[in-house]
């Protein structure tokens, strides 16, 4: 019962049989009408001999001013979003706070309105 059931030999697949068979003795009509031999694929380009090396990244007095000026354009924009953010925050905490308030004056006298 807990034995694992292996198919009999004569189902199960051979490593050198396909699930699926190759079409053989197809033949596929040509693109055109010209009766020319297939070219021979050409020879490989010669690889190119590797540039002298020389720094990945070139500073120029041009580029390192607007390297600053966006990193400090993105300093000032990260800061507003989280500023406002903390302003959003402590606005919504100081409306529940006097809702609160409120809500317990309401209810501790009922008597009084």
């Amino acid at each position: 019962m807990f034995t694992p059931k292996i198919p009999p030999p004569d189902t199960a697949p051979t490593p050198a049989t396909f699930l699926v068979q190759p079409l053989t003795g197809t033949t596929h009509t040509p693109a055109c009408s010209c009766h020319h031999t297939p070219n021979m694929a050409p020879a490989p380009a010669s690889v190119p001999a590797a540039p002298v090396s020389r720094p990945a990244v070139q500073l120029t007095p041009g580029s390192l001013l607007v390297a600053a000026a966006g990193g400090t354009a993105m300093v000032l924009i990260i800061g507003t979003v989280l500023v406002s953010m903390l302003l959003a925050t402590a606005i919504t905490a100081a409306s529940v706070a006097i809702c609160a308030v409120v809500l317990r004056s309401l209810l501790n006298r009922p008597n009084n309105r």
